[in-house]
Parts: structure tokens; sequence; C-alpha cells
């Protein structure tokens, strides 16, 4: 059995956003086995799985991702939509639009301390479209 929801989330400042909960508020009751994918509908924004407990780990994330991806440089030219809008766009490439858990008795499948991230990288990304697709 499929099933599939589509919802947004409110809009989150730039940065790395646990949203495990917001999802799961979504899909209701897994079922006993399968899978829960999740795809962002958005090209400045991505989603990833990662450290559930620590923040600084979000901390070093939008440091590392600022240093690989900086604004304002000459040779970007998609720029209409200011300094952050480019490297967004690469950045959600290199982070990626899904991604695909495990459902196991009913329940998410992560390690120990693993989450569900929004990877906002724009100042105003706004509200972020997603497609929850579960299917055992």
């Amino acid at each position: 059995m499929t099933q599939q929801f589509e919802f947004s989330l409110p809009a989150f400042p730039r940065g790395f956003h646990l949203i495990t909960q917001k999802v799961l508020q979504q899909t209701g009751e897994l079922p006993p086995v399968g899978f829960l994918h999740l795809f962002i509908k958005h090209t400045s924004a991505g989603l990833t799985i990662n450290e559930n407990a620590d923040p600084s780990v979000l901390t070093d994330f939008e440091s590392v991702f600022n240093r690989i991806v900086p604004e304002n440089e000459p040779y970007l030219t998609h720029t209409m939509e200011g300094p952050d809008d480019m490297p967004a766009h690469i950045k959600s490439t290199m982070v990626g639009a899904s991604v695909t858990i495990p459902i196991t008795a009913g329940n998410l499948n992560f390690g120990t301390w693993q989450g569900i991230y929004l990877c906002e990288f724009r100042n105003n990304g706004g509200r972020r479209k997603l497609v929850a697709t579960v299917w055992s």
C-alpha cells in the first residue's frame, strides 16, 4: 500500500532545522514495514539526515557550506534575487532534494543520533513544500 502527502513547512531562517516531528505529524501512523521517501519541491533548500543531538553540528554545517560556496563571488552570474541565491542553488545540489528512511515496527528506523533536516540556504526562503510518500 502506498500513501502520499503533500504539505508545507513554516518559513525557517537560514540554517539547518530538525523537522522529523513535523514530518511525522503529516504522515500519521506508519506501516509495520516499509519506506518513507521525502522530497522537497525547491531548488534553494535541501534535505539531509544527520546528527540530532548536539546543536553545534548545525552551526558547523552552516560555517562549512558558507566556506565551500561563498556569496558575492564575481564569477557568479545568477544574482537577480540576491547574493544568497546562486550559492543556495549550488548548496541544495550538494545536499540533495530527497531522503529515504526505512520503516521498521511502525517507526522510522534511524540510527541513534539521526534526524531529518531541512537545509535552508536562503536568507528568506519562505514556506517550503514537501512530498512524503509512504509505502509498505
